[in-house]
């Protein structure tokens, strides 16, 4: 049996899509995965280190390991309204966003890229762990933050108000989905495992779907003490369609955002393919 290093978050949805897989309940091909958990940002790192075979990693971040690393169709998060939030204790103008002390959750983040598309002028930013950032915010270390994943459903509870929805506004401005996070396979690795890790990855959400109840445990065990109802949210809202297969939209959507980054000279140019094909 052939063995993989493979790295994700301990994120629900991410929890959820290779539970499967990774516990031999669907088909691996012959394939077997050695796991590591880490943060979003401590990913895209590890992914400039070419550390893992097979990592989760920011789209963003993506544009820097483009060389070694291809893109699959399958795990990606993309969607509509699962956006990035841009929130603090009050409502700020773009001019006070502009000059504000703002922390954002890693500076390779698809969260970052969004920020700086919206508010090129913004300098005093701060890159920390996503987690911190409400925390931060609400002791007044930080005028503002950029929140992602499970904060989402949190914010308010804690008194903080959204200043913009940097989802929201990508898919306004560019009228394409948003693309998270993806999965990349080193580009050295036999276009036969390639595929394969692609369909078992496909394979591993398909069953999640059909058998919803059989990933609860594993999600759970690394959810950080998120509610039942907060982490099935959080799944609701990252894995879809465009987890299973990006198809023509999820990769017009990615392409979309390479293209805007570069002309916006936030990512360099790009090793082509960025796919598995």
């Amino acid at each position: 049996m052939k063995k993989l290093t493979l790295a994700f978050s301990p994120c629900p949805n991410d929890t959820f899509i290779f539970d499967a897989m990774i516990h031999h309940k669907i088909d691996t091909e012959g394939l077997e995965f050695d796991v590591c958990f880490a943060d979003v940002e401590q990913l895209n790192q590890s992914a400039f280190q070419q550390k893992f075979d097979i990592t989760k990693l920011s789209y963003h971040a993506y544009a820097y390991v483009s060389e070694h690393y291809i893109l699959l169709h399958s795990g990606s998060a993309l969607g509509n309204n699962c956006g990035p939030l841009l929130i603090s204790k009050k409502i700020l103008n773009e001019t006070e966003v502009e000059t504000s002390n703002i922390c954002i959750p890693g500076k390779y983040t698809t969260a970052n890229l969004l920020f700086s598309l919206k508010y090129p002028n913004a300098e005093n930013k701060e890159f920390i762990i996503f987690s911190e950032i409400e925390n931060k915010v609400l002791n007044d270390e930080f005028d503002a933050g950029v929140i992602i994943h499970e904060n989402r459903f949190t914010y308010e509870q804690h008194g903080l108000k959204k200043i913009i929805d940097l989802g929201e506004f990508w898919e306004q401005t560019y009228n394409v989905s948003i693309p998270l996070g993806g999965i990349a396979i080193k580009r050295n690795i036999e276009i036969e495992t390639q595929l394969a890790v692609e369909r078992i990855i496909k394979r591993s959400i398909e069953f999640a779907f059909e058998n919803p109840d059989s990933s609860k445990d594993f999600v759970a065990q690394y959810s950080q003490e998120m509610s039942a109802e907060v982490c099935q949210q959080h799944i609701n809202l990252y894995v879809n369609k465009y987890s299973l297969d990006l198809g023509f939209d999820g990769e017009f959507a990615v392409n979309t955002l390479y293209k805007i980054a570069q002309e916006n000279k936030i990512i360099p140019e790009l090793y082509e393919p960025i796919f598995v094909e």
